[in-house]
């Protein structure tokens, strides 16, 4: 075997996330880029609950039946991705005000799991 083939085989692969989400997201984020300016919380941290807010909004708004946001023409799904993202990037890279709770943490996967019908 090739070996660089041993090693990208070792790494994440990118190939196994969906085209049409990668596209969509990129709709959503264009949108973002647009309003905001590309990666712009990298320049000003942002603010947790924003995005967690957001994201819930337009999953709430797909769930409701909405495919797509009036104001962008993006996918409600990808607007909820590319939130998250924009989260997970902020993480990485120390953008973010971390506004989840300090105190009484950890409790949202034993309430589903105590929740939850055998």
């Amino acid at each position: 075997m090739n070996p660089k083939d041993i090693l990208g085989m070792k790494k994440p692969s990118l190939s196994a996330i969906p085209f049409p989400a990668v596209y969509a997201v990129g709709r959503a984020m264009a949108d973002g880029e647009r309003k905001y300016g590309r990666f712009n919380w990298r320049d000003n941290k942002v603010n947790s609950d924003v995005y967690i807010d957001a994201a819930m909004r337009h999953l709430l708004a797909w769930n409701d039946g909405e495919e797509v946001a009036e104001d962008s023409g993006a996918h409600h799904l990808a607007h909820a991705a590319a939130c998250l993202m924009i989260l997970i990037d902020a993480q990485y890279t120390d953008s973010m005000n971390d506004q989840r709770p300090t105190t009484n943490t950890g409790n949202v996967a034993k309430y589903i799991k105590e929740n939850t019908d055998a």
